[in-house]
């Protein structure tokens, strides 16, 4: 194998492996969602709290989603091989 395409090979590898954090992002904010919606069933009167902190708290997971994606389109498109 010769160099340029063992970076090729790296540079997708890593792109890949940078989006493994979107997995973490979408469980974060199913669980965070979930434990709300059951919060929220079971105290009615502090829905409106309960849902201001969930819906920081998404934003901070996605957030998360979206620097993977990033960091994955910056090796994908902007690192030569």
């Amino acid at each position: 194998m010769d160099i340029a395409t063992a970076t090729a090979l790296a540079k997708y590898l890593g792109a890949g492996f940078a989006m493994i954090g979107a997995i973490g992002a979408g469980i974060g904010i199913g669980l965070s969602v979930g434990g709300a919606v059951q919060a929220m069933g079971r105290n009615p009167d502090a829905a409106s709290l309960i849902q201001t902190n969930m819906i920081l708290g998404v934003a901070f997971a996605e957030a998360i989603g979206i620097f993977c994606l990033v960091v994955s389109l910056i090796l994908l498109f902007v690192v030569q091989a």
